[in-house]
């Protein structure tokens, strides 16, 4: 088999339109590795770069998944900051603190639920 020095996407085939989301299809991409071995994997997007890309984001996104199911002190620091912030900021008297360290948990929940929602459509 051949090495390659970087991941590739070596063939890219339409196989259907998307019944159910307008402007969609699946593709079917097979992607060389780095070690030789070559696999296909199924993509969806608006067109060939675009599950491409989707793909990408989201071989990125299990990565990081990944990352935070083994090290779950990371998620809770992110969250005592989101919720610790105001209070280097603001006036300790002040119901804003509260409003805006819970808003602030609140914002990160609404991005990482567009984030799965975009990388998710058309499947």
């Amino acid at each position: 088999m051949k090495k390659y020095d970087r991941r590739r996407a070596i063939e890219c085939k339409l196989l259907k339109k998307s019944d159910t989301h307008k402007g969609y299809a699946k593709y079917m991409i097979t992607i060389g590795e780095k070690d030789g071995t070559i696999h296909k994997q199924p993509a969806y997007g608006k067109d060939m770069q675009d599950a491409l890309s989707r793909l990408l984001k989201k071989e990125l996104t299990v990565k990081v998944e990944r990352k935070m199911e083994t090290n779950t002190g990371w998620i809770f620091i992110s969250w005592l900051v989101c919720m610790g912030w105001p209070a280097l900021l603001l006036n300790h008297d002040s119901p804003k603190l509260l409003i805006y360290g819970i808003g602030s948990v609140m914002v990160l929940f609404v991005i990482a639920a567009w984030w799965y929602n975009h990388i998710k459509k058309g499947e």
